[in-house]
């Protein structure tokens, strides 16, 4: 499906998100070191795991008011308050005023808002784009994000430092005229909901009641509960790219040379994170595509194989080549199901859940993101190598997961329908 044929919705999200991307990946991937350093690194990990729980909380309460309230609404009042939670935050750190404590409070409030954006964005697309081109759409807005990812940090590394405050100001600027934008630009695309008189009601036990009742039926799927489990354990080895891989890399690359030019650890993890980068901007939609061609069920668990093999051949090598080599297995991994997992969930969700869904969904990525630390700390206990040993299995036993969620999959479904599920 070529972008001149997307639904208009679409296009204005793809141009107005890739503005607003690349100025947040200009300064976010700095900020664990400003407040490491101004909080120190304990208490800035104890108060990053505690905003996370909070994002954790939004994002499933806005998956439920996607589906209540509409996409186009949550998506608009979402950036609108993401950009004046990062207006703040530049104001705390600006010449005229310096209080980190306000810049984390802000930082935690807008990861709140881009909770509440995340679920209704997704369930925006399955909305407007059939279900045999999901996949694809998914795979464009995912290049997009990992275009940002590499753009965005080399003009931080420019700008962040001598001006953090304009820096945050015109992030701030860039997501209040994206919900404006949305705003003029789009149109709501949720299902219409008959109102109830719970609805009528409106009491706020209510709201709560509806939504528990809601998601206790989600849980109750048992396809998605294997694929929310599967993601989890998949999620322990790809989270290890910002965790256990570059002090692995820092401790054990001492200085080498790459095309003439002499680099330590550091260096080389930028060398491999920005392939990873790369790869990922340039290949997804293609990669996309040829996995299309084949059952996801072989895709999904070949995917977790990848990750297996490419963590054991980051214990196993000293070598700037070597993880070079890794990193391409690794990045494959991940390609492999980039699209393909989104366009999945929207098979699984029912019409007027899909904002739930989404929002349930990406649970594999908070969760992950909250237990994968304790990999650092196995280190010191049982080495490296036995380290990545273990997260290669934990990758293995997520293959298995899948197979088992495909097994319930083909069971639900009617025969004719299951004779590709890509």
């Amino acid at each position: 499906m070529r972008i001149r044929d997307w639904d208009r919705n679409l296009k204005v999200r793809l141009f107005a998100e890739a503005m607003m991307n690349i100025t947040f990946w200009m300064f976010f991937p700095f900020l664990t070191i400003y407040f490491a350093d101004e909080f120190g690194k304990n208490k800035a990990g104890i108060l990053l795991v505690f905003s996370q729980v909070f994002s954790v909380l939004a994002n499933l309460m806005g998956g439920y008011c996607a589906d209540r309230f509409g996409r186009k609404r949550m998506m608009v009042l979402s950036a609108i308050g993401q950009g004046l939670s990062f207006i703040i935050f530049g104001a705390s750190s600006s010449p005229w005023l310096d209080s980190p404590w306000i810049g984390f409070i802000s930082f935690a409030i807008a990861g709140v808002f881009g909770a509440f954006y995340w679920p209704a964005s997704q369930a925006m697309v399955a909305d407007v784009v059939e279900e045999k081109d999901r996949g694809n759409v998914f795979a464009i807005f995912y290049t997009s994000i990992n275009i940002a990812v590499v753009i965005g940090p080399i003009l931080g590394a420019i700008f962040y430092v001598n001006y953090r405050f304009q820096l945050l100001l015109v992030a701030g600027i860039v997501c209040i005229m994206l919900g404006l934008i949305l705003a003029k630009w789009t149109r709501e695309t949720a299902p219409l909901k008959k109102s109830t008189s719970i609805d009528v009601e409106g009491k706020w036990y209510y709201f709560l009641q509806n939504q528990l009742r809601d998601y206790s039926l989600i849980i109750k799927d048992k396809t998605f509960l294997l694929f929310i489990l599967a993601g989890v354990l998949a999620g322990q080895t790809f989270m290890q790219l910002d965790l256990l891989i570059p002090v692995y890399m820092k401790d054990v690359l001492k200085t080498q040379s790459l095309f003439s030019f002499s680099i330590k650890g550091e260096q080389a993890f930028g060398i491999v994170l920005a392939e990873n980068g790369l790869l990922v901007a340039l290949l997804t939609v293609s990669v996309t595509k040829w996995m299309s061609r084949y059952k996801e069920r072989n895709v999904f668990i070949l995917s977790s194989i990848m990750y297996a093999i490419s963590i054991l051949l980051f214990s196993v090598t000293e070598w700037i080549w070597g993880f070079i080599f890794a990193m391409a297995i690794f990045t494959f991994g991940e390609l492999m199901g980039a699209g393909l997992q989104q366009s999945f969930v929207s098979k699984l969700a029912p019409e007027h859940m899909r904002g739930q869904y989404f929002a349930a969904a990406s649970l594999r990525f908070t969760i992950s993101r909250t237990i994968a630390p304790i990999f650092i700390p196995m280190t010191v206990w049982i080495g490296y190598h036995w380290t990545f040993f273990f997260l290669s299995i934990v990758a293995l036993i997520s293959a298995g997961f899948y197979w088992l969620m495909f097994y319930f999959f083909e069971k639900q479904i009617p025969p004719k329908s299951s004779k590709n599920f890509l």
